[in-house]
């Protein structure tokens, strides 16, 4: 299924057509946070390691946050938990420019850093699950694999499209204006568009009541090891992410150039978005899991490339390969879940692996920029295709159980 063939299916008559701009947008801030923070704080702080050390902590407050609160959305309905936790979040962007460029101490803008990550509205995840129970609800058996794999190609390359975008919007921001300039759009487009996203319609797909409750399958079923293997994947993404965006950083700003990491970092979206979207017209044969395995392995080759890179043009080249690799592999790792989620707990799944994303950037940043400072930001190049290898890893080790997922797993489609 083609980019065009989606947006005129049942799925965007259901949706609506404003669904997908509110949810494109509102996915930004998030995009923006660990960067903006770690951006911010090595602009005021002089200091990469403890820039890095921040956006890890944020991470970690995500981590920690993201499956409770996936959990409380899949009971309590999405409006409940995104509206008072988006102005929260809104709120706590706007003290953290205060505090991070004030004389508080390291400490309390670690915790600050902590508490903006514990309530960053998981957009990403949430729109997943509404546009799931759509196809579930709406659209006739027969075509929901085609349609699925669709939207999830959609998902993946506006996740791209805002990874990307969001770093470069703070390197332009950064740029142009100020470092803390971006930390304020966060918070406006956080209190703007992450409130439309909650109030739309579709907010009100997975009413919490005593029935929904009643047809949730057991916890225990978030850890089997096929739903683990595919949060492994993406935490090994998430890894990625952050390796690359604070190696390149560390390498730029030996230069002087460190604001110009999230420009440079955008090239990789060019190839991955385009590579996302285009994974949807694969054949169905070429299945999630191979998909997984086949461009996991182009992405660990394409990091081995950047990792011994040593001009800025090399790295860019390399950049452009990585986004090949990466955009198709988050498509497949997305399927994949969407087809493991057990029955009622499609947002706690959704919110596991983008937690995974999040803590996975995170704590990558602030190792890569340990490395930067202590050892090279040379040294730190290579971390990328430690990453890398941990999705190649974990893509193996999903193939290898024999067993199969359990029937509320397999109500969409099967793998």
């Amino acid at each position: 299924m083609t980019l065009p063939r989606l947006t005129e299916s049942s799925l965007v008559r259901h949706a609506g057509f404003s669904y997908f701009p509110i949810a494109f947008i509102a996915r930004l801030p998030f995009a923006m946070m660990v960067v903006g923070v770690l951006t911010l704080v090595v602009a005021e702080r002089d200091s990469v390691a403890l820039g890095g050390l921040n956006a890890a902590v944020a991470g970690i407050g995500t981590a920690l946050a993201g499956p409770l609160l996936g959990a409380a959305a899949d009971r309590l309905g999405q409006r409940r938990v995104l509206v008072p936790l988006g102005l929260l979040n809104a709120v706590l962007l706007g003290i953290f420019v205060l505090v991070v460029s004030s004389s508080a101490p390291d400490l309390a803008v670690l915790a600050l850093s902590v508490l903006i990550g514990a309530s960053a509205p998981q957009v990403p995840p949430l729109s997943r699950t509404r546009l799931v129970a759509i196809i579930k609800q709406k659209v006739q058996p027969d075509r929901r694999e085609k349609l699925l794999n669709g939207t999830m190609a959609y998902e993946s390359a506006a996740d791209e499209m805002v990874f990307i975008v969001g770093p470069f919007l703070v390197g332009l921001l950064a740029t142009a204006i100020a470092p803390w300039v971006a930390i304020a759009g966060a918070a406006v487009l956080t209190s703007v568009f992450v409130t439309a996203f909650a109030l739309h319609p579709t907010g009100r797909l997975q009413p919490g009541t005593a029935g929904h409750r009643t047809d949730q399958a057991p916890a225990r079923e978030l850890v089997t090891s096929p739903v683990m293997t595919v949060v492994a994947g993406t935490l090994g993404v998430g890894i990625f992410f952050g390796a690359t965006l604070t190696s390149l950083t560390g390498f730029l700003e030996e230069s002087g150039d460190g604001d110009r990491a999230g420009l440079l970092y955008g090239v990789m979206g060019i190839g991955s978005a385009a590579l996302a979207l285009g994974s949807a017209a694969l054949p169905q044969r070429f299945t999630a899991k191979a998909r997984w395995l086949v461009f996991a392995f182009l992405l660990l080759a394409a990091a081995l490339g950047y990792g011994t890179a040593r001009s800025e043009t090399g790295l860019l080249v390399a950049l452009a390969v990585l986004g090949f690799g990466i955009g198709p592999t988050l498509v497949a790792l997305y399927s994949l879940a969407a087809t493991l989620s057990p029955a009622g707990r499609s947002a706690t799944t959704m919110t596991m692996l983008g937690s995974a994303v999040v803590v996975g950037q995170a704590v990558a940043s602030a190792a890569t920029g340990y490395v930067a400072d202590q050892m090279s930001p040379e040294t730190a190049l290579l971390l990328p295709a430690l990453a890398a290898a941990l999705v190649v890893a974990a893509g193996l080790a999903h193939r290898a159980p024999a067993r199969q997922p359990t029937e509320p797993a397999r109500e969409l489609v099967s793998a």
